[in-house]
C-alpha cells in the first residue's frame, strides 16, 4: 500500500513538472514567434525603403539588389518562401555582382580594372533594369502573410 502511494505521489509530481515544462515551452514558443514577427516587420520596412530608393533612382540597381536580396533572405516564415523565384531579376543581378569588390577593395584596384568592372556592372544593370523596376514596384508594397 505504501509503495503504491509513494508511486502515485512520484507520478503526480512528475506530471506537475511535465506540465510546468510544457507551459514554459509554450511561453517560449509564443515569445519566439512575436520576436520573429517584430524582426520581420523591421526587415520589411527596410525592404520598402530600399525599394522606394531604387524606384526613385536614389540607389543604383546593383546596390539595391545586394541590399534587397540580403534582407529578403533574412525574413523568416513558417513555410519557406522562394524569393529568388518571385524576384528573378534582383537575384540574377545579385548573382552577377556579388563577387565584385566594394569599398576598400575597390580603392585597391587600378583605374582601368575599376572602369572595366563598372562597365560590366552597368551592362548587367541595363540588361535587367526593366525586370528589376517591376520587381521593386511589388517590393515597395510587400506585405507579410498574416497581416
Amino acid at each position: 500500500m505504501m509503495a503504491a502511494l509513494a508511486g502515485g505521489v512520484i507520478i503526480a509530481g512528475l506530471a506537475v513538472y511535465a506540465g510546468m515544462l510544457l507551459a514554459k515551452l509554450r511561453q517560449q514558443t509564443q515569445y519566439r514567434k512575436k520576436a520573429i514577427a517584430k524582426r520581420n516587420h523591421r526587415i520589411l520596412e527596410s525592404v520598402r525603403v530600399i525599394a522606394q530608393a531604387v524606384r526613385e533612382d536614389q540607389c543604383n540597381l546593383s546596390e539595391g539588389a545586394i541590399r534587397l536580396t540580403n534582407l529578403l533572405n533574412a525574413l523568416q516564415f513558417d513555410q519557406p518562401r522562394d524569393f529568388a523565384a518571385e524576384y528573378p531579376g534582383l537575384y540574377d543581378l545579385y548573382d552577377r555582382v556579388k563577387e565584385m569588390p566594394t569599398h576598400d577593395a575597390r580603392k585597391q584596384l587600378k583605374r582601368n580594372e575599376l572602369m572595366r568592372l563598372d562597365l560590366e556592372r552597368a551592362g548587367h544593370e541595363g540588361e535587367l533594369e526593366a525586370t528589376i523596376k517591376i520587381e521593386v514596384e511589388r517590393l515597395a508594397s510587400l506585405e507579410l502573410p498574416g497581416r
